[in-house]
């Protein structure tokens, strides 16, 4: 059953009491990248690791996200700023013991391609944020599975 979460805003991703930050260089240059991850939504479901479904909702103000377990998020974006930052935090899930959940994505140039930057930013009691801390190196190696991935859909465009 579908919870709701406390809603937050981008500064969260800051005060958050858990914050976990992924980095990965890429060869496609930000303005390949940005719209992969704001304009092709489902797309995540072909590059993002354990995502099985994705959509835009509300003309592209909200996203749906399915994982591959069986949890699903209902989102709202807050920021999207064309080739540089994209973050929108998760309203209603059925997750287990989260209260707030905020990703950002930051890219930057770097090199001809795009270093890409993912917070993870929540809240939720102690023993959450103790089991996200131990899945810290999982998720760092999703993240840079996924980053990799990405990389290869862009480059066969």
């Amino acid at each position: 059953m579908a919870r709701r979460l406390r809603p937050v805003e981008l500064d969260f991703v800051e005060s958050a009491p858990l914050r976990l930050v992924f980095a990965a260089e890429i060869a496609a240059p930000p303005e390949a990248v940005y719209p992969a991850l704001v304009d092709d939504v489902p797309g995540w479901a072909c590059w993002f690791t354990g995502v099985a479904r994705a959509a835009s909702t509300h003309d592209g103000r909200g996203r749906e996200v399915r994982l591959t377990g069986g949890t699903r998020f209902t989102e709202t974006v807050l920021a999207a700023e064309p080739d540089a930052h994209y973050a929108y935090r998760v309203d209603t899930t059925n997750a287990p013991g989260l209260r707030a959940l905020l990703e950002d994505w930051r890219l930057t140039p770097a090199g001809g391609g795009t270093r890409l930057r993912w917070t993870f930013a929540a809240d939720g009691p102690a023993a959450f944020r103790w089991v996200m801390t131990l899945a810290r190196p999982g998720l760092g190696r999703a993240f840079r599975k996924s980053a990799r991935a990405l990389d290869r859909r862009l480059s066969a465009v």
